[in-house]
């Protein structure tokens, strides 16, 4: 046990917030320490004061995991790359790096992640400690490719383990929401750096569903938007190429695509949607016209996976999203479609973002023992400006309940 001389770098009245602006909270200290023996020292002082620890990243969660009233701690400064083994496609990495970070030291090295979420502007212990995943019939969540970490316990111990080496602890920290310990360093399986042809195309529901099946088996990396209070749909098909160039776009063509991906689907989205909290049934016409604004052409590109990979997620939002066994995907978009359709008075927001991972052996994954549909939902916030999503929310946790969400 330490001296706790680290309180005093303890600082009070920080405020944090989340991305979405939708929790916030003030711990009694925040603390960044510099090395693991400081980490190890605040550990010992919340002991002694009966404190609790929250571990913060980059804050992107749209969850209150984060917030306390007691102690709070960034790795912020545990962001190094420790080692880079180009025979073995593997990279060491400190748990407070962001995958921003390891995507650009994997590019000067060829490599690059199997797979990625939509954000990359996240670190890497938090990627692996919630279950974020991205997309692929044949790809897990990324906590799947980790190899091997250390963590340090409330003890104040540093544990090793892997699949090998205290196999339960490690399959049980991996997805843990933190509650197994402070993960301080871990290895990364890779491959070998690859360009992704993205094309994306505009479909129903009716006819994505009835060819889910076939586009899993063809496609790497599979997902699609549906437009709710619509049957629209836009594909996203994004696979693997070799050989081939980066999409090169000329100036008047990047000015071009500017003015529809932010000036139109940013900007005056936002503006729309603020609008349709004033009146709300204006919010089935605003998916309408954005989808054929911005997804109702077939589009298609090339360029370095985790650009690809990486999606736009716009505002301010509220989002939910459960995982559901693979066969019950379109009974459970049927009934949301259904009840959304038969509801008075309820308005939803686009898109519901459907997105496919391969079942894994993670105690706390939500892709645990089976195939599994990652259905996501949300309601923006424009502005910051809340709106009423309640209903929609608990009807599509009761939907998702029912199929094994």
């Amino acid at each position: 046990m330490g001296d706790f001389g680290v309180e005093a770098k303890g600082v009070k009245q920080i405020k944090f917030t989340n991305w979405s602006q939708t929790f916030s909270c003030e711990p009694n200290l925040y603390f960044v320490p510099k090395d693991v023996e400081e980490l190890r020292e605040i550990i010992f002082l919340a002991k002694s004061t009966n404190k609790k620890i929250r571990v913060v990243g980059c804050g992107h969660s749209p969850s209150d995991i984060c917030c306390t009233d007691d102690y709070m701690i960034s790795l912020r400064f545990f962001n190094n790359v420790l080692s880079i083994n180009c025979e073995t496609n593997t990279i060491r990495v400190e748990a407070g790096i962001t995958l921003t970070e390891i995507n650009a030291y994997l590019d000067s090295h060829k490599l690059a992640i199997p797979v990625l979420g939509s954000v990359s502007d996240i670190t890497i212990a938090g990627v692996i400690s919630t279950g974020t995943h991205g997309t692929g019939a044949k790809f897990g969540v990324l906590a799947d490719y980790v190899l091997d970490m250390e963590l340090i316990t409330t003890s104040g111990d540093t544990i090793k383990c892997s699949r090998d080496e205290n196999s339960d602890v490690f399959l049980s920290a991996l997805s843990g929401l933190g509650a197994i310990g402070i993960i301080i360093r871990l290895t990364f399986q890779c491959e070998p750096a690859f360009l992704l042809y993205e094309y994306s195309y505009p479909s129903t529901l009716g006819e994505v569903l009835e060819e889910l099946d076939e586009e899993l088996k063809s496609c790497d990396h599979y997902r699609f938007l549906w437009f709710p209070h619509t049957d629209c749909v836009s594909v996203q098909n994004n696979n693997r190429i070799y050989n081939k160039e980066v999409t090169k776009y000329t100036a008047s063509q990047r000015a071009c695509n500017w003015f529809w991906d932010y000036a139109i689907g940013y900007y005056t989205l936002e503006f729309a949607y603020w609008l349709s909290t004033y009146y709300q049934p204006l919010v089935p016409y605003i998916n309408r016209i954005w989808f054929w604004l911005l997804y109702s052409r077939p589009k298609e590109r090339i360029n370095i996976s985790h650009k690809v990979f990486n999606f736009e997620c716009l505002f301010k939002q509220h989002v939910n999203e459960w995982s559901i066994p693979r066969e019950k995907t379109a009974k459970v978009l049927l009934e949301l479609k259904s009840w959304i359709e038969r509801t008075p008075n309820i308005y939803v927001h686009f898109p519901v973002e459907v997105r496919f991972v391969k079942e894994d052996d993670i105690y706390l994954s939500p892709a645990y023992g089976r195939d599994s549909t990652f259905i996501n939902i949300i309601m923006y916030r424009p502005y910051g400006k809340d709106v009423s999503h309640s209903a929609y929310w608990d009807q599509y946790e009761k939907i998702m309940k029912e199929s094994g969400g």
